[in-house]
């Protein structure tokens, strides 16, 4: 297996994007695309353990930072450019996804040689998941898509939010999530939502599953509190050619961040396990 880390690729408007590479040294079976959720990033959980996973059972498996995310090329894993965190939105990250794909395939990417030009597959987890759907009902280059305790609706985070709680957002312009980690008070641009309301029929993932001719698998965890497991029935219920899988854990399957153990948590094991199986089918 080989690895380059923090590789940078533009994103949305030129921001720049850090990107990791794990690859086998023989003929790739295919190319895995990883998109992290909310207030997620490439490295959470010590991601590379999963990467790993991949990249030894034949697969070449490529994971990012969104442009928005808040992280920098100086700093990867922390949330430190808060003025982008607070403009980040769905289409932005649906192009940052495409900007990913664009530089796997190009001649301009150094390591296009080493990757070859199998097919690509996509994983996301969370608000990724909603992502790699979307992306997949408009990308004819996806072959297959999993997804890791997937949204259902692109209204993250503000899903539950009570109507005079969005009307305070539209006035002041900012909300804040308060990331329970880090304890930082991160800050939401009304743009998230107007993005939404402009962009409700790219952003459709309904519309998106029913449409996908290509295999697809979702994964969840049956205590998942932050995306309940009814969410992937009602994702299921829209495309029943999809495989449910389905383990006894939470939305994140038992990882948390920092992740100092070489070995996975079980449940979460079992995911990437059913993952590598999907993908692995012909």
């Amino acid at each position: 297996m080989k690895m380059y880390k923090n590789l940078i690729v533009p994103g949305f408007a030129n921001c720049p994007m850090t990107v990791d590479v794990f690859y086998p040294t023989a003929a790739a079976k295919a190319i895995v695309v990883y998109a992290h959720g909310f207030n997620g990033f490439k490295d959470w959980g010590n991601f590379d353990l999963i990467a790993s996973q991949f990249a030894n059972q034949g697969f070449v498996f490529v994971k990012f930072n969104f442009s928005h995310n808040g992280t920098t090329p100086l700093h990867p894993e922390e949330f430190v450019d808060l003025e982008a965190y607070g403009n980040n939105n769905y289409t932005k990250e649906l192009d940052d996804l495409g900007n990913v794909l664009n530089w796997i395939s190009s001649a301009d990417n150094a390591l296009f040689k080493e990757m070859g030009s199998p097919d690509v597959y996509l994983i996301g987890h969370s608000m990724g998941g909603g992502i790699v759907m979307l992306k997949a009902a408009e990308d004819a280059r996806i072959k297959k898509v999993a997804t890791w305790a997937a949204i259902s609706e692109c209204k993250t985070p503000w899903t539950n939010w009570p109507a005079n709680r969005i009307e305070n957002w539209k006035q002041s312009g900012v909300e804040y999530s308060l990331n329970s980690r880090t304890k930082q008070n991160l800050p939401l641009y009304y743009q998230l939502y107007e993005d939404f309301q402009h962009n409700h029929e790219r952003l459709n993932i309904a519309a998106a599953i029913r449409s996908l001719k290509i295999p697809v698998l979702l994964c969840h965890g049956t205590f998942d509190e932050a995306v309940p497991v009814e969410k992937a029935k009602e994702l299921q219920s829209w495309q029943p050619l999809a495989e449910l899988f389905v383990v006894p854990s939470d939305h994140v399957f038992g990882r948390k961040h920092p992740w100092q153990a070489d070995d996975l948590p079980e449940p979460m094991q079992a995911v990437v396990n059913k993952t590598i199986s999907f993908f692995g089918n012909t």
